[in-house]
């Protein structure tokens, strides 16, 4: 019963329940005839239900591995890393993960490309069609569902891949730099119709970005990484309302807020 209540107490932090948990995590490269490469060393942090999340920090960091390790992709070499008090030692269903590339197949239609994990899980496609079309009516895709990849922009290829990730439904979404290859007006839009989505869903976001003012203006806290081999330097609790608005980017909290991130990166 003791161990138990610890446990429960564990998963809660100022009130909030804990989903995702690491303690001194850290990863190692081994190569083949070179010395190993130690990517990721003592990063310690936890992320609360609900939570938007940004990280920010150095090429090279880090900032992905903790994507790939959370998401159940890669092994860890330290440390632990845990979704709900449980081991992420592989991939599973609560958890999703969006690329920088939308990584969509030429040879299938975007309603197709958004249904692929419903047919990599064999499951009955039929159940799912309804829903699809309703995340692409969202991501304002539906006069394109039968459009082919090469058919659309980059932005509309990045809707059909958040769209397919939807639809998965997880509760942790993990956006490795998702809009990073878009220019400023489209990732901005698409900044904006990734709040709406995740406003009020209950899913926790954690975003790797490159683009301090996009992980301050998103996030309800930023973690800040250190080179490599990358660690957590700070968290900076964001304090601006929601929901979000672009005039908010005019506030003072908000500079300021960009340029603590800006000094703390300059400084490590």
């Amino acid at each position: 019963m003791q161990t138990q209540t610890a446990e429960k107490q564990a998963m809660h932090e100022d009130g909030h329940e804990i989903i995702i948990r690491t303690n001194e995590l850290g990863k190692t490269y081994y190569r083949r005839a070179a010395e190993p490469v130690v990517a990721l060393e003592d990063a310690t942090f936890s992320i609360r239900q609900g939570e938007f999340v940004s990280l920010v920090g150095p090429s090279g960091c880090g900032k992905s591995t903790i994507l790939n390790i959370l998401g159940g992709l890669i092994p860890r070499t330290e440390g632990s890393a845990t979704f709900r008090g449980q081991e992420t030692l592989k991939p599973r269903p609560e958890i999703g993960m969006m690329f920088q590339a939308p990584v969509l197949f030429p040879w299938r239609t975007t309603l197709q490309n958004v249904l692929l994990p419903i047919d990599v899980r064999k499951e009955n496609r039929k159940d799912y069609v309804d829903r699809a079309r309703e995340l692409l009516a969202l991501t304002g895709l539906s006069a394109f569902e039968n459009s082919y990849p090469r058919e659309l922009s980059g932005g509309m290829q990045q809707r059909a891949a958040l769209s397919r990730l939807l639809l998965q439904d997880p509760e942790v979404m993990l956006l490795d730099e998702p809009f990073g290859a878009l220019d400023e007006f489209t990732r901005e839009s698409m900044n904006m119709e990734l709040l709406d989505i995740w406003g009020g869903s209950g899913k926790t976001m954690l975003l790797v970005t490159h683009n301090i003012q996009e992980a301050v203006f998103l996030a309800d806290r930023v973690f800040v990484m250190t080179p490599r081999p990358g660690t957590l330097a700070r968290v900076l609790e964001v304090p601006l309302p929601r929901p979000r608005q672009i005039p908010m980017m005019k506030r003072q909290e908000f500079t300021d807020m960009v340029f603590e991130a800006r000094v703390l990166l300059n400084a490590t």
